[in-house]
């Protein structure tokens, strides 16, 4: 299974695809989309969209997984990761791939086994957990690589579980 994680952000969208076979996920590709911060939000959620597509469109994954917004005290950035979320969304649906969303702290607890880690923990762990010598740059990538380790873990968990309901 090939699996398309994103971290949403109007001016940096991450995006990672890593392969699910049994236990063992391999990274494919990662990267980051980015808009001017000064271009108008309509301009930069187009220009998301059409490279989101491209990338889509490249790798052809079999899900979508897509961080949701935390929002704490700034409910204007929270919107703005939002709109980006809608254009994730947007472009999986529009390609017929079944799209998934994970809060910040459901990635954490699947990828470090702690859903308060820290950032630098997490993108530690998708440096171990993919066997890479160095933590994937630029940073929002390496959360959107984590955002589909999440998924490769919770459909892994919910396997485990349907499989003990069918024992009992």
């Amino acid at each position: 299974m090939k699996i398309l994680g994103i971290d949403p952000g109007t001016v940096v969208m991450g995006y990672g695809v890593i392969e699910s076979e049994n236990d063992e996920i391999a990274l494919v590709d990662f990267g980051a989309i980015t808009a001017r911060e000064r271009t108008e939000i309509s301009e930069r959620l187009v220009l998301l969209y059409n490279q989101l597509l491209d990338v889509i469109l490249r790798h052809r994954p079999d899900a979508v997984a897509v961080e949701t917004p935390f929002v704490h005290k700034n409910v204007k950035s929270a919107m703005a990761i939002g709109r980006a979320q809608a254009i994730a969304l947007l472009a999986a649906a529009g390609k017929g791939i079944p799209t998934y969303e994970y809060a910040p702290a459901k990635v954490k607890q699947r990828v470090a086994n702690y859903g308060a880690s820290s950032k630098e923990q997490v993108q530690e762990m998708v440096r171990l957990l993919l066997g890479l010598e160095e933590v994937p740059q630029p940073n929002d990538a390496a959360d959107a690589l984590a955002v589909a380790i999440c998924h490769v873990q919770e459909m892994h968990l919910k396997d485990v579980l349907a499989g003990q309901r069918e024992e009992q």
